[in-house]
């Protein structure tokens, strides 16, 4: 059994100790309204506050492959410092055992900052999307290789229409197609295979021509048009992994990625305003 296949099982688990309940898209919306105004994820994406790509900054103490990345790990004082560094948005690791992240750290981060809050957790249930809303979440990761197409469609379909955002994550040409033909707007690319955890920041570049010669547009080209307004031929375009140098990141850039998505290299780099500084240009 592979990573992935382990933290499902264990994501399958805690959903089970979850009250029994049918989750509407109107049970969301009256859970939107209950806990706040959503903050506009996608549109911070597309209006980067640093540099000319946006950036989806990561708090996050731990994970598979790396093990313990910050041990002094104060999740509302990072996120301060990417706010005050120009992050577009963050990224927030609720879950427990295979990343040492909760979704209190949510809630907390919440309080102290104004950026749009991204939940990254395995969503397996839309009991789980209920709980992105109620603990402070404006949007929530769809990793394509966890969820069959049904749920993917259900999924994207009650959180879009209930005012989060999702972003749809995907690792290679199949998933990218069960994207697109599920109508995502939003698509991230993680240039790490779940399954082995090795990186490859071609992944980006292969499956942004992909991406390309299936809408004809370049998903850079979606951050704006001249007159301001924006094109929607093409889904916005998020690399996430492997991110750790401005040569990364213009990269990236060049093949179509429109946002980035880094969590350790900022974690590790000691002065989070230094590394995002670097990165962005």
């Amino acid at each position: 059994m592979n990573i992935l296949d382990k933290i499902v099982e264990e994501k399958n688990r805690e959903i089970a100790r979850l009250p029994t309940r049918l989750i509407a898209a109107g049970d969301l919306r009256d859970a939107l309204l209950e806990h706040g105004e959503r903050r506009d994820f996608l549109a911070a994406l597309r209006q980067p506050r640093r540099g000319d790509i946006g950036l989806i900054a990561e708090v996050k103490k731990a994970s598979p492959s790396a093990g313990v990345i910050c041990k002094d790990f104060d999740p509302v004082c990072i996120a301060q410092e990417y706010e005050a560094a120009g992050a577009s948005c963050l990224s927030v690791l609720t879950d427990e055992k295979f990343f040492q992240g909760s979704l209190d750290y949510l809630r907390q981060i919440r309080a102290a900052v104004k950026l749009p809050l991204l939940r990254k957790d395995f969503i397996v249930d839309e009991r789980q999307i209920l709980e992105a809303i109620e603990w402070g979440a404006d949007a929530i990761l769809l990793i394509v290789a966890i969820l069959s197409d049904e749920q993917l469609k259900k999924f994207h379909s009650l959180a879009t229409e209930a005012g989060l955002a999702a972003l749809v994550e995907v690792h290679d040409e199949t998933e990218l197609e069960r994207a697109m033909k599920m109508g995502a707007t939003l698509i991230g690319v993680n240039n790490r295979n779940l399954k082995t955890f090795k990186v490859d920041l071609a992944t980006t570049e292969r499956l942004a021509a992909k991406l390309i010669r299936r809408t004809g547009v370049a998903p850079v080209s979606n951050l704006k048009k001249e007159n301001g307004d924006r094109q929607d031929a093409c889904p916005t375009l998020v690399a996430e992994s492997g991110i750790h140098t401005r040569a990364d990141v213009k990269r990236l850039k060049k093949c179509g990625a429109d946002a980035i998505l880094v969590g350790e290299s900022l974690m590790k780099g000691g002065d989070i305003g230094t590394k995002v500084r670097e990165l962005m240009g």
